[in-house]
């Protein structure tokens, strides 16, 4: 059997060191902050969408997309940063028609790039 352990806490400056006999206290890194980022596509109904991209390892099933009235969306909690994504539709990656800022990538293709602030 395989043993697995957690990587110990990091130590943080002490918020409160009159409280707290030690200078340093053992909690856990504070995560950042994320925003609800909203992701659409227009696309035919009856159609199997996906958001694939850096925030999911490029996982093509891991971000179904839902239908309402033209328009698949989806909304993904996202730290400040630069990402790369596109869309898999049918199983056929495609960049977002609707997005100005795009990258080349390795596949000789295009990445469609958000900026979360």
């Amino acid at each position: 059997m395989k043993k697995t352990t957690k990587p110990a806490a990091k130590a943080v400056k002490c918020a409160a060191p009159k409280a707290c006999a030690k200078k340093t206290c053992a909690k856990k890194a504070v995560k950042p902050a994320t925003k609800a980022i909203a992701f659409t596509l227009r696309a035919d109904a009856k159609k199997s969408v996906f958001l694939a991209g850096t925030f999911n390892d490029w996982n093509p099933t891991a971000t179904k997309m839902s239908f309402k009235k033209d328009l698949y969306a989806t909304t993904v909690k996202l730290a400040a940063g630069t990402y790369e994504y596109k869309f898999v539709v049918d199983g056929i990656w495609m960049a977002d028609p609707e997005c100005a800022d795009f990258v080349a990538n390795d596949k000789g293709t295009l990445n469609s790039v958000i900026t979360v602030k």
